[in-house]
């Protein structure tokens, strides 16, 4: 069975919002057209809470118990209009995963916490349902979408990135990076 997981088309993602992916809008009438072909469609959303890093500016790299951290600019803060679905976007799902959520524990990925280790469960939700091909679409290419499909992969899923409907931050050739990354992992990228 096949699964659409449609990652983080939020307002900050888009024009005007706190951590806008160029064009990151333009995507949400195409990933509304294609839902109705899915087993199932799943929606994720970054969760955060306001950060607290004092004497730290956006775009920092810190040292995490799991490694360097990118200090993203506040965006998605829980219960703001910019943690919001963008307002085009169909948000009937199967399911609505949150992930980001933890102060101490940054979230790309839709099945693990970037320690790599801790889960978010959406793994045991896709085998339960018996969902193991996954299709997926959003923002932003080169962060979620890349470390959510080679996580995927990883996990034994048969994994397609629709790159026309995936728009990148693409910081420092981190689009080209992700793209090599997500093709050795055996991800199919349209």
């Amino acid at each position: 069975m096949h699964a659409l997981l449609v990652i983080d088309i939020q307002n900050d993602f888009c024009p005007g919002g706190a951590l806008a992916v160029p064009g990151g809008d333009t995507i949400v009438d195409g990933i509304n057209t294609i839902m109705p072909g899915f087993n199932a469609v799943i929606l994720t959303q970054d969760w955060h809470l306001a950060s607290t890093h004092p004497g730290k500016t956006p775009y920092d790299i810190i040292d995490m118990s799991y490694g360097p951290q990118v200090l993203w600019p506040d965006h998605c803060i829980q219960g703001t209009d910019g943690a919001a679905f963008h307002a085009r976007l169909n948000t009937t799902a199967d399911l609505i995963l949150r992930k980001g959520f933890r102060s101490d524990l940054d979230s790309y990925s839709v099945f693990f916490e970037n320690d790599k280790k801790t889960p978010t469960g959406l793994e045991g939700y896709m085998w339960t349902r018996g969902l193991n091909q996954l299709t997926l679409v959003g923002l932003a290419t080169d962060f979620c979408v890349n470390y959510s499909a080679q996580d995927a992969a990883k996990l034994g899923f048969e994994v397609t990135v629709r790159q026309d409907l995936c728009r990148a931050i693409d910081l420092n050739g981190s689009l080209a990076a992700a793209q090599n990354d997500m093709a050795d992992a055996g991800v199919t990228l349209m």
